[in-house]
């Protein structure tokens, strides 16, 4: 896809669900991809007996990464700009999320047109786990 700013406006939203189901197994894949083999990501009872969480949860990284394949499918490979997030909640094993992204500003930047990006993505319940913004370039 190739955004326009012809085509879009302020306000134009683009929705996807990034996952479905959230298995302890790609829980587990990712800590092994990253490197990040904190024990509230795979330990089951060091995480609700000692930390006191209802159960291990997904790195706030993996959640990252799978809104920010929403953004490329949104406005394509190459044309993000910046991206960054705040995580608000736990994504624990079962979850299914969905990302949105909201067109909040376009403007002409060092001779570019630039799209500002809202973000959030949200589990089945309608809580929000990520919030953040986003910049990318148009044609």
């Amino acid at each position: 896809m190739s955004l326009k700013a012809s085509e879009l406006k302020v306000g134009d939203t683009y929705e996807e669900e990034v996952c479905r189901n959230l298995s302890r197994t790609q829980i587990v894949q990712y800590a092994g991809t990253s490197g990040d083999y904190n024990p509230l990501h795979s330990d089951e009872i060091f995480t609700t007996q000692i930390a006191g969480y209802p159960s291990v949860f997904a790195h706030g990284m993996l959640s990252m990464g799978m809104t920010g394949k929403m953004l490329t499918n949104y406005v394509g490979d190459g044309r993000l700009k910046s991206y960054g997030v705040r995580f608000t909640s736990q994504v624990f094993p079962g979850a299914t999320l969905t990302a949105k992204a909201t067109i909040t500003d376009i403007r002409e930047e060092d001779g570019e047109q630039i799209a500002a990006i809202e973000i959030s993505t949200q589990d089945a319940e309608g809580v929000v786990v990520i919030k953040g913004q986003a910049t990318a370039r148009l044609d």
